[in-house]
Formats: C-alpha cells, structure tokens, sequence
C-alpha cells in the first residue's frame, strides 16, 4: 500500500507575517485554521483531526474550542521544531487515507519574534533533565548554544571540503530577497538586496552574516488535507499529497551532529529525499518548483546535493547562472522562503508550494505539475512533493 495520491490539500490559511500581531498566539492559530477551512469550503463542522509540532504552545482542543470544531477523532504532535512541518501534513495525509479521520487540519502559530525568540540562548537547557539537557551540557560550554553557532560549525566544513565561499552562500539569500521584494506578503516586501549588501552585513557567528539567517516572525499558517475523492467535490483545485516522508540520520543530534565522521552533509535529508522520489515515481529533473528550508544559507546548498540535485560539493556551482530564478531550472522559494516572506517553522512555505500548483501564486512559475518542499534541516527532518491532482 502505498500513501501517494491517496489525500490531498484543499485548503490553505494565514495571517499577516509581522514582528508583533498584538495578539495572542491562540488567537493567531483560530485565524489561520478558520481561514483554511473557508478556504476549502468547508466548515468547522467538517474538521475531525487537527495536527501541529510539539513547540506549538495551542493545544488542539484549545485551538477546536475556539474554532468551533465540535469534535476530534484524531490529533497528533510531531518533534523537532521547524523538521516537523512537512510530517504535519504526512501525519495527517495517513490519517485520512486510513479513515482514522476524514478532514484534518495542520497548523502552526508563534510570536516568535515578539515573544519566546528561538535564536537565543536557552540558559536552562543544557542543565534540563532529559537526554537533551545531556546533549546541550557537552555543546554549550564551548560556546555551541545558538542554532546560528551550530550551524556555522558544518558550514565552516563545508566550505574547507569543497571550496565554497561566504559568496555562495550569499546567492541564496539574494534569490529569496529578490522574490519576497514582489510578494506583497512577505515582510520583505520591495526590499531586495545585493549580493554586495551580503557581505557587508554583520557577523552573527563567522561564517554566517546577518543576511544568511532566517526571520523571527509572529504569525500562523494552516492546511487543509482531506481525501483525494472529497478534495476533487470541495471549493479548490485539490493538490495531490503524493510524497510524504521523515527522516533521521546515523548518530542524530540537533542541528550539529558532532560525532558523525564527517560534518558536510545533511543525511537525513537524504533519508527523506530517497523515500520521496521513490513514493512519487519521480527524480529530481521532474521537480518544477523547489520551496527549501532555509532558516540558514548554507543549509540550502547541502540540501540541493542531498536530494541529487547536484553532487557532493557542486551546489556552489549549481546555483549560478540563474539556476534559482522564477525562470531559472529550479526556481527556488518563489515567496521569499524564511529569509524573505516570513520565518512560521516551514508552514508558509508548504502554503506556497500549494499555491503554486494551483496556479494562483504571487510569483508564479509557468506550467507547475510537481513541488518539493522540505522541513527544517539539521535536525530530524521531513519532506513532501506536491502535484497537481
């Protein structure tokens, strides 16, 4: 039995990306779940399942409370903080296709710039009873307390292995600029960088500036799945969930995998990136539109080479000459990703790749059949290809 095209997306939901909404982040949650169900056609009554990650502070029957969802059959939490966007939507695409539930919702809502900033240094972790805390006690007294300080570790590797330069990683984040400076949602709305700009920005932890790390945004986004059958009678074009996927690589940690032999790349992304090809019958030359993660620059490129994009060390090279413009091989992140639109855990991200195949995105790229879209990477991650139906 294989899960591919048996559910699909048929509604999408959102707030407004900022750096204080002014209201509560349950508040932000009933929004963009409300707004998804319309979206669909549907009505609170419809909804029996919700899903979202272990980080969300709503609990799903707050969030049904104040929704209006009269019941729940079936609801779920996945780990691993921005690694569990995509398995929100698996989770709730093997729910549906095993008739636990009929239509359920995933979401994801923070003030996570104007209130708890995961960029910070959790004082209290690395002294947390738990196997975390053990984890975080041997990092943190070297000074490894911040996702920008672990993930400089693997990028200051990867540029000794193959050559990469501070450069490369800066493209990224110049593409993902340039397509949130024509997205009127995207909190970088008509401000574009250069690549210039790049490398004039700040340090935050050498090598990574300013402009190669994410947003921290407030805000929430929300997503419809039900059955292939029922998407096909309701309000919108359904997307066809036809690869859902998780991964976790050999001797796993959180962002930085200190013991593996070598720190260049990010295996369980490829993990997911096998399983993916293979659920959808498709390679990676299928792809129209890719839609990464990129809380951090050099992530994407590792990322590129992890799903055979390109090989072990060619992203750098992969990436020029237009390759990730909106009319390039692989456009990337038309909306502006998290260095651009908005930083909500990846949950914006799974939205655009939706709007992309129905056709009505902001940028949108010409004759969209297939969508990647992966999760946060460095740590147990997930990933999805979405088609049209």
């Amino acid at each position: 039995m294989s899960l591919s095209g048996k559910a699909a997306i048929a509604g999408i939901g959102a707030t407004e990306f900022s750096k204080d909404s002014g209201r509560s982040e349950l508040r932000l949650a009933a929004e963009a779940v409300r707004a998804a169900i319309a979206d669909a056609g549907l009505t609170p009554a419809d909804v029996d399942g919700l899903v979202t990650f272990m980080q969300d502070n709503n609990t799903e029957i707050a969030v049904a409370r104040e929704v209006g969802i009269p019941s729940l059959s079936f609801f779920s939490r996945i780990a691993y903080g921005g690694g569990a966007a995509c398995a929100t939507v698996q989770q709730a695409a093997m729910a549906v296709a095993t008739g636990v539930a009929e239509v359920v919702v995933c979401y994801r809502a923070f003030n996570e710039r104007s209130g708890q900033r995961f960029g910070q240094v959790m004082t209290g972790l690395s002294a947390a009873p738990t196997s975390s805390g053990v984890d975080a006690g041997w990092a943190y007294p070297m000074g490894l307390s911040t996702p920008a300080a672990w993930v400089a570790m693997v990028a200051q590797r990867y540029m000794h292995e193959y050559g990469a330069t501070s450069e490369d990683f800066g493209r990224i984040a110049v593409v993902d600029r340039k397509h949130a400076a024509t997205n009127p949602n995207a909190f970088f709305h008509g401000r574009p960088i250069t690549l210039d700009e790049h490398q004039a920005s700040r340090w935050i932890v050498e090598p990574l500036h300013l402009l190669d790390c994410c947003q921290e945004s407030d805000g929430g986004v929300a997503i419809v799945v039900t059955s292939a059958e029922r998407a096909r009678d309701l309000a919108q074009r359904p997307v066809s969930i036809t690869g859902a996927a998780q991964g976790s690589g050999a001797d796993q940690f959180v962002m930085t995998s200190y013991y593996r032999d070598g720190l260049t790349g990010l295996p369980e992304m490829g993990i997911v990136g096998q399983q993916l090809w293979r659920q959808a019958g498709l390679a990676p030359s299928d792809i129209d539109v890719a839609v990464l993660y990129d809380h951090f620059t050099p992530f994407v490129l590792i990322q590129l080479e992890e799903l055979g994009f390109c090989g072990r060390g060619e992203a750098k090279d992969f990436i020029r000459h237009g390759t990730l413009e909106l009319d390039g091989r692989l456009p990337l992140n038309p909306h502006g990703g998290q260095l651009g639109e908005a930083y909500i855990h990846g949950m914006n991200g799974i939205a655009e790749a939706v709007r992309q195949v129905r056709g009505e995105a902001v940028n949108q790229v010409g004759d969209v059949e297939h969508v990647l879209v992966t999760a946060g990477t460095g740590v147990p991650t997930s990933g999805l290809v979405l088609s049209a139906a």
